[in-house]
């Protein structure tokens, strides 16, 4: 097994693989969706179906032996929302370009590269720690354990305990 330094520089690449992979998806939608409904509102739905498909990637090849403790409905809404700092990166810096150079709006490509590059780090970093993390070792908890009925143990009625004072007293009525 690797060491712990190997494995995060492995995983690393192939979430930079994946990312590149991505940036394909983010770009085609894009480019698919803008006739219809416009840049703004096909680049946000663009991260988001990218962000699916990339999350789908990395659980079944980057962190493919470590995180999958948790139901994929529920690891794919921890993904989104872990991941929300570098949409937010992501995002943040093409709509930036978009509104400093018609080159960006023209080619969008390019603002969506500069993007992806821009929330990568945060991404890999939190979908790691939160996302993908292996199922952290619980130290073994003692309880209490349950013993069936046990007529030969009864518990002796009318006991005191050592450490208490009890006083019985009739009282009397009326």
């Amino acid at each position: 097994m690797p060491n712990l330094s190997s494995q995060k520089i492995i995983q690393f690449l192939k979430f930079g693989v994946v990312g590149l992979l991505g940036l394909c998806w983010d770009t085609g939608t894009v480019y698919s969706l803008r006739p219809f409904v416009g840049l703004t509102i096909a680049t946000i739905a663009a991260y988001f179906i990218a962000a699916s498909i990339n999350w789908l990637i990395n659980r079944l090849w980057t962190f493919r032996n470590v995180g999958n403790q948790h139901h994929f409905v529920i690891q794919w809404l921890r993904f989104l929302a872990g991941n929300s700092l570098g949409f937010f990166l992501n995002r943040g810096c093409v709509f930036t370009l978009f509104h400093l150079s018609p080159v960006f709006k023209t080619y969008p490509v390019l603002a969506l590269a500069a993007g992806a590059a821009a929330g990568m780090m945060a991404n890999f970093h939190i979908s790691r720690k939160l996302v993908f993390h292996p199922e952290s070792a619980r130290p073994e908890r003692k309880t209490a354990e349950i013993v069936p009925f046990q007529p030969e143990r009864a518990v002796v009625q009318n006991t005191v305990s050592s450490r208490t004072a009890v006083v019985n007293s009739r009282s009397k009525v009326g």
